[in-house]
């Protein structure tokens, strides 16, 4: 299975006029959710402070300890960036690393069972 390079996994769609940073890492290995992960910080930097939406998708990813170290990193320093972030496709997230990851980086990130309600989510007031 081929699987799109990292920046092309992130890219910024449109929801209800509202504009969502989409961050696909569904489907890849450990060390494709770590480059992608580090990759976000472009994208989500040059935005103003606490404007960006993000939605993530973990569908049938893997993760190792790299890759969630580079995870709680990048969600930190994107911290003042991020105005609200959702995830879907968490059936293979580490519950343990998702709440060490909302306690290091003190962020809420919820997690929902359709991209969908995450979408829904990420655009009500």
């Amino acid at each position: 299975m081929k699987v799109e390079p990292p920046e092309q996994r992130i890219r910024w769609i449109s929801f209800r006029g509202a504009e969502i940073l989409q961050v696909d890492c569904s489907h890849c290995t450990a060390e494709q959710v770590q480059k992608i992960a580090q990759d976000v910080a472009d994208y989500v930097t040059v935005r103003p402070r606490d404007s960006v939406l993000v939605i993530t998708d973990f569908t049938g990813a893997s993760f190792n300890k790299d890759a969630l170290r580079t995870m709680k990193e990048t969600a930190v320093f994107d911290k003042p960036f991020v105005k609200k972030s959702a995830f879907v496709g968490t059936q293979t997230f580490p519950r343990q690393f998702y709440e060490d990851l909302k306690t290091f980086s003190r962020r809420v990130l919820p997690m929902f069972e359709s991209r969908e309600e995450a979408l829904e989510w990420l655009v009500a007031p």
